[in-house]
């Protein structure tokens, strides 16, 4: 008769009590806060439990292994949907997104009160596209489109949404954030942030919802105009100071204006977002020693 002990120790190396148990070791690799140890994670436990990658299999994540008492077998840990796949937001970063010095977005406090110069809009009614790119809802508008601050015209390209609000101001955080970004004829970039909270419906954004592409990666020609000063909200005193794009690659030496005053749409608008995008944020960088200004 065996000893509880051996009992034990043959139910520790049953092929299918194993594979389980390397399934669900394996399947915490995909969550995003270890997504970017998973290989090594693998690695340790493919040398621990004697596995290694199954030659016939040409995915990385079905390994084989070996024991004393039962042969070999093989277990897979596979992402079983895109659902699982680690937003972009939280993938590990490099270049300049990991080194730089002057990186958005920023936990906006503690500005110095002055007197800004008001930012010219110059905006008016525009043909534009949606497109999913994978990242964003992203609205590509025609030319003609600029602002001008500190003595600079800015031509706007595109905007696009971030939920919730990549900037915070005093450690809050809204719903949701517009991005419109622009450049100048030398190439240098000023990006405008609208914040937005759930309130009322905003048509603006409704236009853009009704022009979701079916398919990721292919803009919807819309066949209505939009006009991107009906998205600024009606008090225009706003925060600046410089930083960077807040995707890949990151660059720095971005002009931002973060409008004051949010702006809202409805919970509903929200949620639309977030079938797409639950979250889409990157987190709040360093300060570093930056300088921030505010409107009186």
């Amino acid at each position: 008769m065996l000893s509880p002990n051996h009992r034990l120790a043959r139910s520790a190396l049953n092929p299918a009590r194993l594979a389980a148990a390397l399934s669900a070791l394996l399947a915490l690799a995909v969550m995003p806060a270890l997504a970017g140890d998973l290989d090594s994670l693998r690695e340790k436990l493919s040398q621990a439990l004697g596995a290694s990658k199954a030659p016939d299999s040409k995915s990385p994540y079905v390994v084989r292994v070996a024991t004393k008492a039962s042969g070999e077998f093989e277990v897979s840990a596979k992402p079983r949907s895109k659902a699982h796949a680690v937003p972009a937001a939280t993938k590990a970063e490099t270049g300049s997104c990991a080194k730089g010095q002057r990186q958005s977005p920023i936990d906006i406090r503690g500005g110095i009160a002055v007197d800004l110069e008001p930012v010219q809009f110059d905006y008016g009614a525009s043909a534009f596209g949606v497109i999913d790119n994978g990242h964003t809802v992203q609205v590509n508008l025609a030319p003609g489109n600029a602002i001008e601050v500190l003595g600079r015209r800015y031509e706007l390209e595109q905007f696009h949404f971030h939920r919730p609000s990549e900037e915070r101001i005093e450690g809050r955080q809204f719903d949701m954030s517009a991005h419109l970004v622009h450049k100048d004829v030398d190439g240098r970039q000023a990006v405008v942030a609208v914040l937005l909270e759930s309130g009322s419906a905003h048509p603006l954004v409704q236009a853009v919802w009704n022009n979701l592409p079916l398919e990721r990666g292919e803009e919807t020609p819309a066949r209505v105009l939009l006009n991107p000063a009906r998205l600024l909200p009606a008090d225009r005193r706003y925060y600046t100071y410089m930083g960077s794009l807040t995707t890949a690659p990151c660059n720095e030496g971005v002009l931002w204006v973060v409008m004051q005053q949010p702006v809202s749409l409805s919970a509903a608008q929200i949620d639309i977002f977030a079938r797409l995008y639950p979250m889409n944020a990157r987190p709040v960088q360093a300060l570093s020693g930056r300088l921030i200004k505010q409107s009186n």
